[in-house]
C-alpha cells in the first residue's frame, strides 16, 4: 500500500514515514498542497495524511482539489483541536482527523482503518450486491451509488455508511453502530463525525437536503434508509 504524506514540517514528515515504513507502507512525501496534488495524481496512492495549515496550497484546498479526482481516504492532521476545525476538515471531504501532537500508535491505528475500509468498500476488492430502495441503487461489486439513474460521486466512507444502511433499509442505526460498522473500532463522542458524513451524503443523494427522500433522522435513536 502506497501512502503520501504532506507535511511542511520535515522533521514530522519524516518521522511519520518511519512510522510507516515500519509498518511495511511504501511512503511519499510532499510539503506543500500543489506538491501533494501533484503527487497524488502521479502516483497510485491509497491513503493521505495531510496537513492543514501549509504554504502555496493549504491541506483544506488541496483536499477539495483531490477529492474532485479521487475518493481515497485522507487523513487531516493538524495542531488545531477546536471541533469547527475539525468538522471543517469532514466537511471538505477528509475520512478523519488527527490532532498534534499524535500518538503513533494512534496514527498507524487509524491508518490501518481507514485502508481496511479501503479494500472493503473502495475500488480495490470486489463483492456481489446490488441494494435498491426507490430510486437509490448501492452496487457492492461496482462500488458505485446511483440515484435516479444518475452516479452520484462518494468517499469510501459515504459509501461504507450508504452501504450499511441501504442493505438494512427500513432499520435505525444509532451514531454509535453505524461508527463502529463503518469505521470498524470502538466509538467514542462519534456525534460530530458521523453528523458530518450524513449532511454530505444527503446533498449528494437527496433533491432537497432538509426534507430528504432517502436518508431520514429519528430523533433520539439515529438514522435509517427508507425503504421504497
Amino acid at each position: 500500500m502506497n501512502i503520501l504524506v504532506c507535511d511542511d514540517d520535515k522533521e514530522i514528515a519524516g518521522a511519520i514515514e518511519i512510522y510507516l515504513r515500519n509498518e511495511g507502507y511504501t511512503v511519499f512525501k510532499a510539503f506543500d498542497g500543489v506538491e501533494a496534488l501533484n503527487t497524488a495524481r502521479d502516483k497510485q496512492v491509497h491513503l493521505i495524511i495531510m496537513d492543514v495549515m501549509m504554504p502555496k496550497m493549504d491541506g483544506m484546498q488541496a483536499t477539495m482539489k483531490i477529492r474532485e479526482e479521487k475518493n481515497i481516504p485522507i487523513i487531516m492532521l493538524s495542531a488545531k483541536s477546536e471541533d469547527y476545525d475539525k468538522i471543517t476538515g469532514l466537511n471538505v471531504g477528509a475520512d478523519d482527523y488527527i490532532t498534534k501532537p499524535f500518538n503513533p500508535l494512534e496514527l498507524i491505528a487509524r491508518v490501518k482503518s481507514q485502508l481496511r475500509r479501503y479494500v472493503d468498500l473502495g475500488s480495490m476488492e470486489k463483492k456481489n450486491g446490488v441494494y435498491k430502495t426507490g430510486g437509490l441503487e448501492v452496487d457492492d461489486e461496482e462500488k458505485t451509488v446511483k440515484v435516479d439513474g444518475q452516479y452520484v460521486t462518494v468517499t469510501p466512507t459515504e459509501f461504507g455508511i450508504l452501504k450499511l444502511l441501504t442493505q438494512n433499509a427500513g432499520k435505525v442505526f444509532s451514531m454509535e453502530q453505524i461508527y463502529e460498522s463503518v469505521w470498524n473500532e470502538p466509538a467514542y463522542n462519534p456525534e460530530n463525525t458521523v453528523a458530518v458524513h450524513i449532511r454530505r451524503i444527503r446533498e449528494k443523494i437527496e433533491i432537497n437536503p432538509k426534507n430528504p427522500r432517502y436518508l431520514k433522522v429519528v430523533w433520539g435513536i439515529g438514522y435509517k434508509i427508507e425503504k421504497q
